[in-house]
């Protein structure tokens, strides 16, 4: 064992602590947030009609230009762990479950197209500032 002074171990937990793969949920969807609002007027694609495919099929669509595709381009994100774009694995690593991402991606939330900037605010309303208080049930309501 290496004897190692302070100064040196603080440096090591630092490192440590902002690792992408130690990324927390929160951080992960508040960055997805940001990719999103980084271009507000970039009009996304939604896939198609996800609540009526089998699960195999749905956690294997994607659609190029989606939210979905915006949070892989990402290297951060990429190298927090999120390892393609489909449906499937944006919902295992952002932590989400089927109802949560349907209502983030699919065209029948939001039509064939959206705007970044309106899935963005979705996804802090709904996910990232969410809470059981008046103010956040009445950003939902808006979002």
């Amino acid at each position: 064992m290496k004897h190692q002074g302070l100064d040196q171990l603080q440096t090591l937990a630092k490192i440590g602590q902002d690792h992408p793969r130690l990324m927390p949920r929160e951080r992960r969807l508040q960055r997805w947030v940001a990719l999103l609002e980084a271009d507000p007027y970039r009009v996304l694609s939604t896939l198609h009609e996800t609540e009526y495919l089998p699960q195999t099929k749905r956690d294997a669509l994607r659609c190029n230009n989606s939210a979905l595709s915006i949070a892989f381009s990402d290297p951060i994100l990429r190298a927090a762990g999120l390892q393609n774009d489909t449906y499937g694995e944006a919902k295992r690593f952002f932590e989400l479950s089927d109802r949560q991402l349907h209502r983030i991606v699919c065209d029948s939330q939001f039509g064939a197209i959206v705007s970044a900037a309106k899935t963005a605010r979705f996804l802090r309303v709904k996910h990232v500032e969410s809470g059981n208080g008046f103010l956040a049930r009445l950003r939902a309501l808006f979002a």
